[in-house]
């Protein structure tokens, strides 16, 4: 079985890589860069969401808190969903390279929101300094 702390730090190593990794794509789209099409950078993405997304689920059964019942973790599935629709609308669906830079931008912005909630354990992350 595997432990709390193992499936903790895969976690965080995959937040960081995805983080990173759709930080570049988002530059390359930008910059209209052949990189883009490569197949490792087509298929790494999936690999590493879903490695985060287990390691997710894993960490919740074995501590017991749930989305809907933590409300940290309620605001961390909320925030990833609409960081997934940010994200592609950045990565594919915008139409024109501004309108695809404000969703880079707000998707990059949700994503420090997420991290946040995960550090403070606090449904208002960051949120919390401003207010």
């Amino acid at each position: 079985m595997l432990s709390y702390l193992f499936l903790k730090h895969l976690h965080i190593g995959c937040v960081v890589l995805s983080g990173a990794g759709f930080c570049l794509r988002g530059l390359w789209m930008l910059t209209d860069s052949p990189w883009l099409q490569r197949p490792v950078v087509r298929v790494s993405p999936h690999v590493v969401d879903t490695l985060l997304l287990g390691s997710a689920i894993a960490m919740a059964v074995l501590s017991s808190q749930y989305p809907f019942t933590a409300d940290w973790l309620t605001a961390k599935l909320g925030g990833l969903l609409i960081y997934i629709g940010c994200g592609a609308m950045a990565l594919k669906r915008a139409r024109g390279k501004g309108r695809r830079a404000a969703f880079l931008v707000a998707a990059l912005t949700v994503f420090a929101y997420i991290v946040s909630v995960a550090l403070l354990r606090s449904p208002l992350g960051f949120l919390a300094w401003l207010l």
